[in-house]
């Protein structure tokens, strides 16, 4: 790849330098990508400095890419704007959420494949960084007695779920808008085609099936923290021209909180998903 490749955590990331621009867009860097991608979970490219036809043409040879028509750049429908200026985005106003750990897609029945993010300008006001932590080896390293605890248990993820760690008492009305998006039950442990387990858990994860509902949110609070460990997590300090890659099934994520206010402004790109959650 004429870069050089650095491990950044005993678990989870590797940060490739002297890579940029056009140099990214290219069948073999996508390839040594999308490898370094499985078995690492999450792909820095330092300072990578792409524009966004070559995010939108990176991403292409990465998967496929998911349209955004209501979110997305009226030039490129694929890339979503990330920003809390609601002059910038659509969304804006449900930025605050993402200060929680979640996983994209959790009421979709195939979740995205992974997410391709890039810093156009970094927060000045100190915060912003994005945590990624590995529910692989999460899963992994729990106790045999609590794996076999957990298998069979299913999950019901909701838009809502997410939302109420925002704002815990809506009205009626801010209610009636959340419930409108769809609910999803899961597996709390997905199993892949390949035998890999990891854990589904995070903001979207709101009751455990069959379960008293204080009892299962126990439950899915105690795996949440278990999976946020420093021991599984990776923090990714931007810098503008970042580019991230990571594995949206296996990797929750947050934003570290930043201010209304704040110039931070990332393009993102989202691969489709291609098995679903079992």
């Amino acid at each position: 790849m004429g870069s050089t490749v650095t491990e950044l955590t005993p678990t989870t990331g590797v940060e490739i330098t002297g890579l940029s621009g056009a140099k990214l867009v290219d069948r073999g860097v996508a390839d040594e990508c999308l490898a370094a991608l499985d078995r690492r979970g999450v792909v820095v490219f330092r300072e990578a400095g792409v524009d966004d036809d070559q995010l939108v043409a990176f991403s292409r040879l990465l998967g496929e890419v998911v349209p955004l028509p209501m979110g997305g750049d009226k030039a490129h429908p694929e890339i979503q704007r990330i920003t809390r200026d609601p002059a910038k985005s659509k969304l804006a106003a449900y930025r605050e959420a993402t200060f929680f750990w979640h996983i994209d897609g959790t009421t979709d029945e195939v979740p995205n494949k992974a997410t391709v993010l890039t810093a156009r300008q970094v927060s000045d006001d100190g915060g912003g960084d994005t945590e990624f932590a590995n529910t692989f080896a999460a899963y992994e390293a729990l106790p045999a007695a609590e794996k076999a605890e957990l298998e069979g248990l299913r999950v019901v993820h909701s838009f809502a779920a997410s939302q109420l760690l925002v704002q815990p008492n809506p009205s009626p009305k801010e209610r009636a808008a959340w419930d409108r998006n769809p609910t999803r039950e899961h597996p709390l442990v997905w199993t892949r085609r390949n035998g890999r387990k990891s854990l589904l858990v995070g903001a979207t994860a709101g009751e455990v099936v069959g379960r008293e509902p204080a009892e299962g949110k126990a439950l899915l609070d105690r795996l949440l923290t278990w999976a946020t460990q420093p021991k599984f997590v990776l923090r990714h300090r931007w810098r503008p021209g970042d580019l991230v890659v990571w594995d949206n099934t296996g990797m929750l994520h947050r934003a570290l909180p930043y201010s209304a206010t704040s110039a931070r402004l990332m393009h993102r790109t989202s691969l489709a998903g291609e098995e679903k959650v079992a």
